[in-house]
């Protein structure tokens, strides 16, 4: 059983002590909550399954718009990766961000639901502690998998496009950093649904608002008259994602590099946001 020897849920987890099998004393460390947090994620097998169908849609739907890519199909405007090829390649990253999505949000809202996160804070006397692992267990669970699937789908979507473009290896400008970039694009998504699971902790909530932000917010911005509705479109997180996921610039989005600070910004400023509303909201 645990002793907790802090009155603040804000204090730090070392005040925080269990005891082991055979009586001795263990500090609650934030590498044991991680730990914790990681054996609760692999222990649910559709946490497992839901990473591993995200891998694996990004990885068959580009090898199927890939091999159904027409010969007379034109290379058209800069978009994801700058090139017809590539931008077939990788569009199964639209299903696999819902799907990573969804796991993150259920991962941290499917725990307020049960109250088994109310536990959770009362063994590590702290949330921010719990708030830190969950996100760096999904975050870089998703990372390794959409990095390994990144790169498969690299290779063989360019060995089965049909289409009239040009193909292209990974020493190609901007290529390398176009598939990375698929990898750190779905860790940032993940963080987004831990974060909004914290925020907002409902299920429905959160889904509904991550699938809001990535998906619809984006068109309906762009409605919007004017040079606001291209600023707006342009600094949404999924356009800041596609912006250094792409080889090449286009005016329809921002630079790489541009692109990769206000996606930065949509992830750090949400878990931002969580740690505030975890300090100041009651459980």
């Amino acid at each position: 059983m645990s002793t907790i020897t802090a009155t603040d849920d804000a204090l730090v987890p070392e005040t925080a002590t269990t005891t082991d099998a055979s009586g001795g004393v263990l500090r609650v460390t934030q590498g044991r909550v991680v730990r914790s947090e990681a054996i609760k994620f692999r222990s649910v097998r559709s946490n497992l399954i839901g990473l591993a169908a995200a891998g694996t849609a990004l990885v068959l739907l580009g090898m199927l718009f890939s091999s159904l890519a027409g010969s007379d199909r034109p290379a058209g405007p800069p978009t994801l990766g700058g090139t017809a090829s590539l931008t077939l390649g990788f569009a199964g990253m639209d299903l696999s961000q819902v799907v990573i999505g969804v796991i993150a949000a259920v991962f941290v809202a499917g725990e307020y639901a049960t109250g088994l996160i109310r536990t959770m804070f009362a063994a590590v006397a702290g949330r921010l502690p719990v708030l830190r692992a969950k996100a760096l267990v999904m975050g870089g669970t998703t990372w390794v998998v959409m990095t390994i699937a990144s790169f498969v789908t690299f290779f063989a979507t360019q060995a089965v496009y049909a289409g009239s473009g040009a193909t292209y290896s990974l020493t190609d400008p901007g290529v390398l950093r176009s598939v990375i970039g698929g990898g750190i694009y779905g860790a940032g998504v993940a963080l987004i649904g831990v974060a909004l699971g914290f925020l907002l902790r409902s299920t429905a909530a959160a889904i509904g608002t991550l699938v809001g932000l990535l998906m619809i917010a984006p068109v309906l911005v762009s409605l919007l008259p004017g040079s606001l509705g291209d600023t707006l479109s342009k600094i949404m997180p999924s356009s800041a994602g596609q912006a250094f996921r792409s080889v090449s610039e286009s005016s329809d989005l921002l630079s790489p590099s541009a692109g990769f600070a206000v996606f930065a910004c949509w992830v750090i400023g949400l878990l931002v946001a969580a740690g505030w509303s975890l300090r100041h909201r009651d459980a």
